[in-house]
């Protein structure tokens, strides 16, 4: 399984992981980047069903209280509420002994190499491979800054099969963004004299609650029609050339069979729903159990007679 970024989108991991297991379809080799290293570790660890409660726990509330924001440091997130969470769910837990074989991918941010972590925490490891740019604060781990791994290596197909993986079923989770083309719009409106960008509301009291108002308008937005928030600005433009290097790097190395969830209507943003994403990631797997079935019947195919089944 290759697993791919998409931040809250990720949820749809998990239901496709379900659905293999129900189809007595475990699969042995999980590589994951991002939200995808999460899921990826948790189902590797035996832990899936922990994180599974977690996050069909999660309301708007919830998910705002996680975020420890941090106005100095390189992201505007330090991360450590959510993985001191995930580390209840990881504790104790190594990479290279997991019962299912497992990598994250990360990017180190001096050199741009794609790293694969292979040994270690698997909460650092998952960390690590989850720390978006501007957002979560990058991760030191033996002697490097690390970032999200979306940088260098969307969904790593490419580590599945270095690691012996015959078989491979990878998971895009941005998929919509692929429909992008060239838009020529010659008829661009006069807006001279309009507010380019909505100033938000002055609080008269400067109280824990209407900062927290303020802070959570400046982050996520506040309705569709207004300017979005920071954080959607940065996940939505990570996204897009997500989809792009995504899109380069199967070309060269697809995968056996690729999924895309249907996602497009859940926000990048929207860990709340869960349950959603999560019967989204069955619905998307479970109509190609037959063709995967079929894969491991066959003999193995090397990797340049890899086929590619879109679904």
């Amino acid at each position: 399984m290759a697993l791919g970024g998409g931040a809250a989108r990720g949820w749809a991991h998990i239901g496709v992981l379900r659905a293999l297991e129900d189809a007595g379809l475990p699969p042995d080799i999980v590589v994951g980047t991002s939200i995808g290293a999460i899921v990826g570790g948790h189902f590797a660890g035996g832990r899936l069903d922990k994180l599974e409660e977690f996050a069909c726990e999660l309301t708007r509330r919830r998910v705002f209280g996680y975020l420890d924001l941090s106005v100095s440091g390189s992201g505007l997130i330090a991360g450590q509420r959510l993985f001191d969470r995930f580390d209840d769910h990881l504790s104790g837990l190594k990479v290279e002994n997991l019962p299912t074989r497992f990598a994250a991918i990360a990017t180190d941010l001096s050199t741009g190499h794609e790293i694969w972590l292979r040994r270690g925490c698997v909460n650092d490891a998952v960390r690590a491979s989850s720390a978006i740019p501007g957002i979560v604060r990058p991760v030191r781990l033996n002697g490097r800054w690390l970032i999200d791994g979306c940088l260098v290596n969307p969904i790593p197909v490419s580590v599945c099969r270095a690691l012996g993986a015959r078989t491979v079923v990878a998971v895009n989770l941005t998929s919509e963004f692929g429909r992008g083309g060239i838009l020529v719009d010659d008829a661009i409106e006069d807006i001279a004299g309009e507010p380019v960008v909505e100033e938000a509301a002055p609080i008269t009291r400067w109280n824990g609650r209407g900062a927290l108002q303020l802070l959570h308008r400046q982050l996520f937005g506040h309705q569709k029609e207004t300017a979005p928030g920071i954080t959607s600005v940065i996940l939505n433009s990570f996204s897009i050339f997500h989809d792009r290097i995504a899109r380069a790097r199967l070309m060269g190395d697809p995968p056996d069979l690729l999924l895309s969830p249907d996602l497009a209507h859940i926000g990048v943003l929207d860990f709340h729903r869960a349950e959603e994403m999560i019967a989204a990631g069955r619905a998307a797997v479970e109509p190609h159990i037959p063709i995967i079935e079929r894969y491991l019947a066959e003999p193995g195919p090397t990797p340049m007679q890899s086929r590619l089944f879109s679904a």
